[in-house]
């Protein structure tokens, strides 16, 4: 199973469009779940839910073979936690996808770490799930301390963000 997950705060319906385009496309027809929060529920050839509570939302990391998310450290941890491999795409303030560009610059970092491997349009994001799923990205080792890692980015991150808002 794929599971697709844009958070809860706003919709992203330019990722999860591009994934149930692959999904149509694609001859093996994959079992997808998409997690869309406030996007558009109607995708057909992928199962759509608003939400997940934090049970079913564990469950899904747990039982995916990859995972393809917006650029939230949520998301990134919890398939990290559970050795799960990343595809994220970050969301593009100018498109009105959030209220500024912060996903990119964590996504940026986040590949550099080799911790995710990142989508920077829909057009590359097919190939890149190809690739997940053809058995040349391994599932990762769970709990590998690849989650400290980002955590620490992470806090480093925010100190630097607050100190400069401070200002």
């Amino acid at each position: 199973m794929i599971l697709v997950t844009v958070g809860t705060q706003y919709p992203f319906d330019r990722l999860v469009s591009a994934v149930d385009e692959w999904a149509g496309r694609t001859a093996t027809r994959p079992e997808v779940l998409a997690q869309v929060g406030a996007g558009r529920a109607d995708h057909p050839n992928i199962k759509c839910v608003r939400l997940l509570d934090g049970t079913r939302y564990a469950e899904a990391v747990e039982s995916a073979r990859l995972v393809v998310a917006h650029a939230g450290a949520g998301s990134v941890l919890a398939a990290l936690d559970h050795g799960v491999p990343v595809i994220v795409m970050p969301r593009d303030h100018r498109r009105g996808e959030h209220r500024d560009d912060h996903q990119y610059q964590t996504a940026r970092q986040l590949e550099k770490m080799g911790l995710v491997v990142v989508a920077w349009s829909e057009a590359e994001l097919s190939d890149l799930i190809e690739h997940a799923l053809s058995g040349s990205c391994r599932r990762a080792a769970a709990r590998s301390g690849r989650g400290a890692e980002l955590i620490q980015y992470l806090r480093s991150y925010l100190s630097e963000v607050l100190v400069e808002k401070a200002k």
